[in-house]
């Protein structure tokens, strides 16, 4: 008989051989607006089991669920979990710090911030760095680990609840049906409107490009008026 998809991922992290797993995985890394929200998910492998782990049996990569699927996961990630973690990282920050410096930083922060500490750390794709809790990249993680794919699960549907609330605040921009990525019409408001205060405005996007040679114009401009 075929494994389920949340079988398929389970196994993976009991073929660790740990009793206590932690993923982590990120939405919003190729968003052009809003935050990138990074979730952490521990789960303990010694109390998982029998009735306690059903709800996961269709836990996937949350790329391959459905809006209704995911609120679904979430809430039976919440009931499963020994602990669930979520940073949320403003576009401001992103603009600073930078995208991939910005997500490395909350994964750490994370896997320490884990109690009791995970005896494995799985993570979608990356390493970390030497002041990180020893962990594992795992490639395409989300597709084949139930702590990784739990996370994402977590953090896409925290970022889109988050995405809904901010199209209240910037009615124009569609924000309730992209969450911010870019499609043709967001490009298309965005040329139109200019970027609002939450769009990232370190992105190289081509929605950026009248708006960005006006921003270096003024910014010439000041620096000849005080030079």
């Amino acid at each position: 008989m075929a494994l389920s998809s949340g079988q398929r991922l389970l196994r993976f992290d009991r073929k660790l051989g740990a009793r206590l797993v932690a993923g982590t995985d990120e939405a919003g890394r190729g968003s052009l607006a809003g935050p990138l929200v990074v979730a952490g998910v521990l789960l303990d492998y010694g109390c998982l089991r029998d009735h306690k782990v059903r709800p996961l049996g269709l836990l996937n990569d949350s790329k391959q669920c459905s809006p209704e699927r995911r609120e679904d996961l979430f809430r039976a990630v919440l009931g499963c979990a020994e602990q669930v973690v979520v940073r949320v990282i403003p576009h401001g920050q992103i603009d600073r710090n930078g995208l991939h410096r910005s997500n490395l930083a909350a994964m750490r922060e994370i896997l320490h911030a884990l109690s009791p500490p995970a005896e494995a750390c799985l993570v979608d794709g990356f390493r970390l760095g030497p002041t990180a809790p020893e962990h594992r990249a795992v490639v395409d993680g989300d597709e084949k680990s139930a702590a990784i794919a739990a996370a994402s699960i977590v953090a896409k549907v925290t970022r889109d609840r988050l995405m809904r609330r901010m199209d209240a605040l910037f009615p124009h921009y569609g924000f309730s049906s992209h969450v911010g990525y870019i499609t043709p019409g967001h490009s298309k408001i965005v040329r139109e409107r200019g970027p609002s205060r939450i769009h990232r405005r370190s992105f190289q996007a081509l929605c950026y490009l009248p708006f960005r040679s006006a921003d270096s114009f003024h910014a010439e401009e000041a620096t000849l008026a005080t030079g």
